[in-house]
């Protein structure tokens, strides 16, 4: 019996490095000495004194670092009449992502999975008008809403503010669940209305074990968008609830006294920790969240 000799691939081996390549690199580098520098010099007049910032030499390397900037920025820095720094605004931000980013994504992922399994009459024009929510800019509807939290009381309160952020994401959530159920074999979903499961226990038992990968996505999108808001927590949080990135604001603009330029970097750089981690520490799985459901099964 004849054997069949396996063998390597043929023709000539590519060239590892080709001008294109070279061109993709050369704009990656770019674009990441493009973001970098501010970072760079946000964090070392962040270590310096006053007496060496008034210097004007930015891109030197502090010759005395010092965290008292740090210090002040978290817990003396004035933002108007109060002095206790940026750590009221980072509490208050807490409390209003996190239940913010829950209940969107809560409410976004039963939306996803009803408009996906259990289609019903006028399903596709409800999506479509989740789909047109998610595209109208915040700020047209700014007003009926103050109205309408007025009149029911919660405009100026942390409930408030936790509405309209889960108002404004669930569109978005819904679209992106949405998306990654129809993605998945239907299979599954008739497989178990066969062995009798309820609307609730294939979304529990069966579709949110699959969905982490875009539930990562989803907490990722939601926790650097609420805590970025800045104008939402301005208008809708009320004074005793404003978010870290107003009281950032209020910081940098105080202009009584000397402008601290090493406490205001040491403010912003604290109030970008979270999102900056964040994407540190889970950025692939944000990209492997996003392509599990870019193509439909």
């Amino acid at each position: 019996m004849e054997q069949i000799q396996l063998t390597g691939p043929h023709g000539p081996k590519p060239k590892k490095t080709t001008v294109s390549r070279l061109g993709v690199y050369a704009f990656l580098f770019s674009a990441a000495v493009f973001f970098c520098i501010p970072l760079y010099v946000m964090l070392i007049t962040s270590l310096k004194g006053m007496p060496e910032i008034r210097l004007g030499e930015l891109f030197s390397l502090p010759g005395d670092p010092s965290f008292a900037a740090w210090v002040k920025a978290w817990g003396e820095a004035c933002s108007g009449v109060e002095c206790n720094g940026i750590q009221t605004g980072f509490w208050n931000s807490v409390k209003i992502t996190i239940p913010s980013v829950a209940i969107s994504i809560i409410l976004g992922s039963i939306n996803g999975y009803a408009l996906s399994f259990w289609r019903f009459k006028g399903s596709n024009l409800l999506f479509g008008l989740l789909l047109f929510g998610a595209f109208v800019p915040f700020q047209v509807v700014i007003f009926p809403l103050i109205i309408f939290l007025r009149e029911v009381g919660l405009y100026g309160s942390l409930t408030g503010i936790i509405l309209i952020h889960t108002i404004f994401g669930m569109p978005i959530m819904t679209l992106l669940f949405r998306n990654y159920f129809s993605s998945l074999p239907d299979e599954l979903f008739k497989a178990a209305r066969v062995d009798g499961a309820n609307f609730w226990q294939i979304f529990f038992q069966i579709m949110m074990p699959l969905s982490i990968p875009v539930t990562v996505v989803a907490v990722i999108l939601q926790t650097t968008g609420i805590w970025n808001d800045y104008l939402l927590g301005l208008i809708f949080a009320g004074r005793e609830n404003l978010p870290m990135t107003v009281q950032l604001n209020n910081i940098v603009a105080t202009t009584f006294g000397v402008r601290e330029y090493n406490v205001n970097m040491a403010a912003t750089i604290l109030t970008a920790l979270v999102p900056l981690a964040i994407y540190l520490l889970s950025g692939k799985y944000f990209v492997r969240g996003i392509a599990a459901g870019a193509v439909k099964g």
